[in-house]
């Protein structure tokens, strides 16, 4: 049974229709006499939606249990035990009820995939592992829920599902989306115009990349070289010379004349290693194109204008951008240049653009890359010399008698030249023929291939060592030479080696990239496996093409130890570059260890910091919680006496111990719990807009009447705030502040409008905090100065700032100008920016994994 296939409904944002667009393809699939079930859709309580599911085949939910409630999920087992041909599974990154088969519902679906099961899901742009950071910018919010990029690009077909602001806006409007009582909130938070058209603009460019990968694949499978103009590609041609910088901003502005332009900067180096450009400005171009959103390449190629054009085609670009010649006029002798020759061979489909600058014609002024050793050109030049010279020699001297020493040391001349030119081959050819042509016609008796003068026969002797020894010079020399360029490279490449592990950097994919770009292959995968019997799996990839399973299916592949190995596709490398390689291969290990390393130092840190909250949760226990506990139990004990014959005054008091007691109890208990959930990241804020006069008086409910000054004035904007984590802040600071101040200093809390912010100050006369203790008292589990152990278990301040956080807001400590403490609540106001949750902030009944709230306490902490 062959793997099944993947369908996915791609959306900008809740509402656009995705699911209704799943259940009408499930319509038109059981028309077409498939076998189409429904094992997981939500229909949100959409009218239209949950008319489609009619008629649809719904396999049974599994319902678990977590905190009390009850909640259903999809069931894997009964998908599986029914084998339809085709299932729905709504929400692709959807995050399990802790008891199921998997953690995140994308798990689910690849089992179901592996069965042979087709599977049609959606997912939001939003919910896509690479783009949470930009979704959090756009609209303030983290994305909790997310789906990793490669299954969704995995996919066998993508289908973006788009609807206009404006169109969904109305959608909203008239309760097609959210039930009417959520609508406004809606409108005003998420769904604000400026946070649909930027999630709009992300699934369009991330489909069209994934249009972009299809295409690709397509030209290389049915190997398309002719450029398809879908859009707009510009290649930059940079010589690493200072006028590269000129070119790219050039491209940048030819870019932007088109819909989705996007520029190449494309630097080509010699296969041999040798590099004429500096690093230095390679690396300035390098940025430069990256800051202007292009990309820069760095590709191998002997032959210039070839690779440029093989690289044009390959990304099908449809322009390219060369800079006018910085030869002078005499080097045209050479041959046409790049440019010219680029222009002349790139057809009809590839415009050429040359662009001036102010290096024209100022000469190269760089090194001249050569070729192995010598270069192409030099021994052509060598071969000519070395035939074509003696022979024209031989003619000019017929008419002229100089002498054999002269005619030899004129043949010698030509010889050096061949040598100097061409190398060891050359030279030699010259000295056979020179040799051929002085004993020929020179030397007595003439025109006979014999020497009557033994003198003649130590002349040529002479002749032809000198020549040879001159050509093994020259020959060494360019050996040398050549290795040298090779070992500055490898040089240069384990200098960034070097300077990467110094650097810190982590990113496998970036390492990757740069194998790939030094050796100019087409991918790059560093595959791994357990043990010599397991398969191979990938640890990281780069490039283009299929993933590959084996090393044995690359290239090249350089094991790394027993069981991981670095596997290239492209070309088969020379046995010389396989060193640095090696240096490559040893260092991406490096890097994936490193990067485990920190997830298991992450992990372990968490653990210990559990373990800590965990250790001083029993120190609080030992203490704080026993006390009230051992007053309730011997005011209890004392009533239930027989003994003693209490009055109603004594009856009262002990009563009124023990429900001080429980109180007391019940406040530490909810900071405990609190702090708690803080810890573990389970408190998930509500944001609404909200007037702070409608919540910061309800806080001031557990504290002493006439002991605070309220001061908050009606005409302050709205702030986008959880109400019930608001409350309890600001409880917990003002009982923290009239804990400390005097009683003949009421405590004066205050609100006022800072740009996009709203400040609430609780200001009180007591003792201060030093500045260096500021930051302490906001610690958990501390207490300031002498404060005792049955003032709480210092938690209070804690609890305050971390859901003030927990809201994008701060809670900082400031001196009270004449002697006392400030505590500053800054506030995000509601038309400062969205930062309301998405789809899953108005739903109910659906698993939200956070507690209860709990009762407010404060203590001033920490010494």
């Amino acid at each position: 049974m062959g793997r099944g296939k993947l369908r996915i409904y791609l959306g900008a944002a809740p509402g656009v229709g995705k699911t209704y667009a799943m259940l009408s393809e499930a319509h038109r699939r059981i028309e077409r006499g498939t076998d189409c079930v429904v094992a997981f859709v939500e229909h949100h309580d959409r009218p239209r939606t949950e008319v489609l599911l009619r008629g649809l085949e719904q396999l049974p939910r599994r319902e678990l249990q977590h905190r009390g409630s009850t909640f259903t999920e999809m069931d894997v087992d009964a998908v599986l035990r029914r084998a339809p041909a085709v299932a729905l599974v709504d929400d692709l990154a959807h995050t399990n009820v802790p008891g199921s088969r998997n953690t995140k519902r994308w798990q689910d679906v690849q089992e179901l995939l592996a069965a042979g099961i087709d599977v049609i899901s959606t997912v939001n742009i939003q919910h896509l592992e690479s783009l949470g950071d930009v979704v959090e910018s756009i609209t303030g919010t983290p994305q909790r829920e997310a789906v990793p990029d490669e299954v969704v690009r995995r996919a066998d077909q993508i289908e973006l599902v788009d609807m206009s602001p404006e169109a969904l806006r109305r959608r909203m409007a008239h309760g097609n989306i959210y039930t009417p009582d959520k609508v406004d909130a809606a409108l005003s938070n998420y769904f604000r115009p400026g946070n649909l058209t930027a999630l709009r603009e992300l699934a369009l460019l991330w489909v069209a990349d994934r249009v972009d990968e299809y295409l690709q694949r397509y030209r290389s499978e049915h190997q398309v070289s002719r450029i398809w103009g879908s859009r707009e590609r510009i290649v930059v041609g940079l010589t690493g010379g200072p006028e590269g910088r000129t070119l790219i901003r050039r491209a940048a502005r030819l870019a932007e004349k088109g819909a989705g332009g996007e520029v190449m900067a494309v630097y080509v180096a010699r296969s041999d290693g040798l590099t004429a450009a500096s690093p230095k400005e390679l690396a300035l171009q390098r940025t430069l194109a990256e800051d202007l959103g292009g990309t820069f390449h760095h590709v191998v190629g002997d032959d210039i204008p070839a690779a440029l054009l093989d690289f044009a085609r390959g990304v099908n670009a449809t322009q390219i951008v060369l800079g006018s010649s910085r030869r002078k006029t005499w080097q045209y002798v050479f041959g046409p240049g790049v440019g010219a020759t680029v222009a002349r061979e790139s057809g009809p489909d590839l415009d050429v653009h040359i662009v001036t600058h102010g290096e024209v014609a100022k000469g190269r002024g760089l090194p001249v890359a050569r070729g192995a050793r010598l270069g192409r050109a030099r021994i052509v030049s060598g071969w000519v010399m070395a035939v074509v010279a003696p022979v024209v020699l031989a003619l000019l001297l017929n008419g002229v008698r100089l002498g054999l020493a002269n005619d030899m040391l004129l043949f010698l001349t030509v010889t050096v030249a061949a040598a100097l030119l061409g190398g060891l081959l050359p030279a030699l050819a010259s000295a056979a023929v020179g040799s051929f042509l002085l004993n020929y016609f020179y030397t007595p008796p003439l025109h006979r291939l014999t020497i009557a003068d033994p003198k003649n026969i130590v002349a040529i002797s002479i002749f032809v060592g000198v020549a040879v020894s001159v050509a093994s010079v020259v020959d060494l020399a360019a050996r040398r030479t050549h290795q040298a360029a090779r070992l500055r490279a490898e040089a240069e490449i384990l200098s960034f080696l070097a300077g990467s592990v110094l650097r810190g950097e982590t990113s496998l994919e970036a390492l990757l990239d740069r194998v790939r770009e030094t050796f100019g292959m087409e991918s790059v995968a560093l595959l791994e496996r357990r043990s010599d019997v397991d398969p191979w799996t990938c640890a990281g990839r780069v490039g283009t093409g299929g993933p590959l399973e084996r090393p044995e299916d690359a290239d090249v592949d350089m094991p790394v130890g027993d069981h991981m190995a670095l596997a290239l596709t492209g070309r088969v490398l020379p046995a010389s570059d396989r060193r640095v390689l090696a240096a490559f291969a040893a260092q991406a290990a490096v890097v994936l260890d490193r990067r485990r390393l920190r997830e298991e130092a992450d992990r372990a840190r968490s653990l210990a910091e559990g373990n800590r909250i965990r250790t001083a949760l029993l120190a609080a226990v030992s203490h704080d919680l026993r006390t009230p506990l051992a007053g309730i139990k011997a005011a209890v004990s004392s009533l239930r006496s027989e003994d003693v014959e209490w009055s109603e005054e004594d009856r009262a008091e002990l009563l009124e111990g023990i429900e001080d007691g429980a109180d007391r109890l019940d406040h530490l208990v909810g900071n405990l719990l609190d702090m708690s959930r803080l810890q573990t990241g389970t408190v998930t804020p509500l944001i609404r807009e909200i007037d702070l006069d409608e919540v910061v008086p309800m806080a001031l409910g557990g504290v002493p009447e006439d002991s605070v000054d309220l001061d908050v004035p009606e005409t302050l904007p709205m702030v986008a705030v959880d109400a019930g984590l608001l409350e309890r802040a600001m409880a917990n600071v003002v009982e923290n502040a009239v804990k400390y101040s005097p009683p003949d200093a009421p405590v004066l809390v205050s609100a006022s409008a800072i740009a996009d912010r709203v400040e609430v100050r609780v200001v009180d006369r007591g003792p201060g905090v030093p500045d260096e203790a500021k930051d302490r008292i906001f610690e958990p589990f501390q207490r300031h100065g002498d404060a005792p152990r049955g003032a709480g278990v210092g938690l209070g301040l804690a609890v305050a700032r971390g859901f003030a956080e927990a809201m994008n807001g701060t809670l900082a400590a400031e001196d009270t100008p004449g002697g006392g403490l400030t505590m500053v609540l800054s506030l995000r106001a509601a038309d400062a920016g969205p930062d309301t949750r998405p789809e899953g902030a108005y739903r109910s009944g659906t698993y939200r994994p956070e507690g209860a709230h709990s009762p407010v306490h404060a203590e001033r902490q920490v010494s």
